[in-house]
């Protein structure tokens, strides 16, 4: 069951990270070889030294790990056989699954047809509707500012506006009343161009209190198709998870088998084939569809933890043409559940955080799991996902699973950054949450959650420069003909080898050269700006808009600290910002 796949003699994982690591370290499993890719930021990264060998992309693209075309010369130059997307990034892209299969090489995942029906929402809605999958009431298809405006009227508000291409929270606004309709229908419009190159919406009713719910299926080539389970994803922020875990407090043994048989027929509808995940919104006993991740998923280890089935090598497995290696069968044991550490500050809105780790320190122990490609010296960058680590604990029962994580959260150390650990702990004392009584809107419902972060952190900066890392014994890296190599250098007459350098990062932080006052609005992160608000002249209250700035995936809205007039904007669209550049001068009412 576990052994070698040998079809697939080398992997090429086109993804960084603790994803990267966590296939290179299945195929180790099936004694495959592994190739990651890197960028020029990357070249000491910890995805790149645990792999077999590795290769700089050959791209000019600020996000390489998106060109097709490079990761397929790497492909080709390393001899693999096949590509594993990992998620994110070229995952559920169906041009790069037809592009493998065009330059022979096996992409690990589902056929691009099926990427591709499930990938625009507006036809998996179709699809899900002939399938006899339950959806939630929406449009036909695409609709302008007006069309989101008679949906409301006729159906009743609040409404969802959701980018077709899209997923992850990605283009997707809540309307409340039409009033928010044209400046949402914009918003999440622009996200989905930016995000997933198109910028069709389409609207649909969206449900106040449900739980978010979705169901792990597996499929092979031979007419198999199982599923293990479900996930509870209620905890979020702006729509992304943040905790996630199985089996789902709100789901009872009948909802969750008839969970499980429309999972599966929709899997059928479509010829599915490896790991996907079928998402749900479940409220008052019923349970809709809202959109199938053609992937493996960032929250694959809480089933893994429930089924004992390695996720991940069973992708490996069915790409190369095996069976599933289990059946509908499989017992859902114990209680696991996987909490997200960002290199984000909750105290301040999730303020994304990049910079450099000082200190790693992971928990340890029975029933507990830590998937993380960080370390001591480790930097985040700016332009990927602000994951730091999954953190995930599996309990005989869910208190169990609670205690434990209770316990593990205060055993992880991670600091020059701030990170999400602070609001985990915050989230264990809510009564509802240990009850299991919660859903979508929980942040909502508890604002006392953060605030409470944000009183106890107080004046003190939230994200301090990082000191520099002690000095290490140097190693070279070296590149020849795009591939890289590790050459260590031996002092005369000692046989030890020199430690592997960490590297030194200069730290993100600059403003403006003229030190910032109180009428100074000043950038909390690094990033990109899209959009200003404001022009000089104009009068701003206390939160009004002021700009909105991207990092991390992250869309960050810069408000007014205070009522005044715009006296200066120094900020445009598309201009790169640096921690504690000016973005605008306001000067404040009364100020002489």
């Amino acid at each position: 069951m576990d052994g070698r796949v040998p079809a697939f003699r080398k992997v090429l994982v086109a993804n960084r990270g603790e994803i990267a690591l966590r296939v290179m370290r299945a195929c180790r499993e099936l004694g495959i070889a592994s190739v990651a890719v890197y960028g020029d930021d990357e070249r000491d990264a910890p995805h790149v030294r645990y792999a077999d060998e590795a290769y700089r992309i050959p791209s000019t693209q600020p996000l390489p790990y998106l060109d097709i075309a490079a990761l397929l010369e790497v492909a080709r130059a390393a001899g693999a056989e096949a590509v594993h997307p990992g998620y994110g990034f070229l995952a559920e892209n169906a041009d790069f699954a037809r592009a493998c299969a065009e330059a022979g090489i096996v992409f690990i995942g589902p056929p691009p047809e099926a990427i591709a029906a499930m990938g625009d929402k507006v036809a998996a809605r179709r699809v899900a509707q002939d399938a006899g999958v339950p959806v939630v009431p929406g449009s036909d298809g695409p609709v302008d500012a007006d069309g989101a405006a008679a949906f409301g009227a006729a159906h009743g508000y609040p409404i969802a506006i959701k980018a077709a291409a899209g997923g992850g929270g990605r283009g997707f606004r809540v309307v409340w009343d039409a009033g928010e309709v044209a400046e949402a229908h914009r918003a999440a419009s622009g996200e989905a161009e930016r995000y997933f190159g198109d910028p069709t919406v389409y609207v649909e009713r969206y449900l106040d209190h449900p739980r978010h719910v979705e169901v792990q299926v597996f499929a092979d080539a031979h007419g198999n198709v199982v599923a293990l389970g479900e996930r509870d994803c209620s905890i979020q922020r702006r729509h992304q998870k943040l905790i996630e875990e199985s089996p789902s407090p709100a789901i009872d043994a009948a909802t969750r088998r008839r969970m499980g048989e429309t999972a599966v027929a929709l899997a059928r509808a479509v010829g599915y084939r490896g790991a996907g995940t079928v998402e749900f919104l479940y409220q008052d006993g019923e349970f809709f569809f809202i959109e199938m991740n053609t992937r493996i998923q960032v929250e694959h280890p809480v089933t893994e933890l429930v089924t004992g089935i390695d996720l991940v090598k069973e992708q490996i497995r069915v790409a190369a043409g095996c069976p599933l290696s289990f059946d509908s069968n499989v017992p859902l044991l114990g209680h696991a559940i996987e909490v997200r550490i960002n290199a984000e500050d909750p105290a301040r809105g999730f303020t994304p955080t990049p910079g450099q780790i000082t200190t790693y320190r992971a928990p340890a122990g029975f029933g507990v799991r830590v998937d993380s490609a960080a370390e001591p010296g480790f930097t985040i960058l700016p332009q990927y996902d602000s994951l730091i680590a999954k953190l995930i604990v599996w309990g005989r029962d869910r208190d169990e699973a609670l205690t434990r994580l209770g316990r593990a959260l205060d055993e992880f150390a991670v600091e020059g950054v701030a990170t999400t650990i602070p609001f985990h702990r915050a989230v264990l004392a809510v009564p509802s949450f240990r009850e299991g009584t919660f859903d979508t809107r929980f942040l909502e419902r508890h604002p006392e959650v953060l605030e409470g972060l944000a009183a106890a952190a107080g004046t003190a900066a939230s994200n301090p420069a990082p000191a520099d890392p002690p000095a290490e014994p140097e190693v070279y890296v070296v590149e020849v003909a795009g591939k890289r190599f590790d050459v260590r250098l031996f002092p005369a007459g000692d046989a030890r080898p020199a430690r592997r350098s960490r590297p030194r990062v200069s730290s993100s932080r600059s403003g403006s050269t003229a030190p910032a006052g109180r009428e100074d609005l000043t950038s909390p992160i690094q990033g990109t700006v899209l959009s200003v608000a404001v022009a000089e002249g104009d009068r701003v209250r206390q939160g009004d808009l002021v700009c909105v700035i991207e990092a991390m995936k992250m869309e960050n809205e810069i408000t007014a600290p205070h009522d005044g007039v715009v006296r200066a904007v120094d900020v445009a669209p598309g201009q790169t910002v640096q921690i504690g550049a000016r973005l605008a001068r306001i000067e404040a009412d009364g100020a002489s």
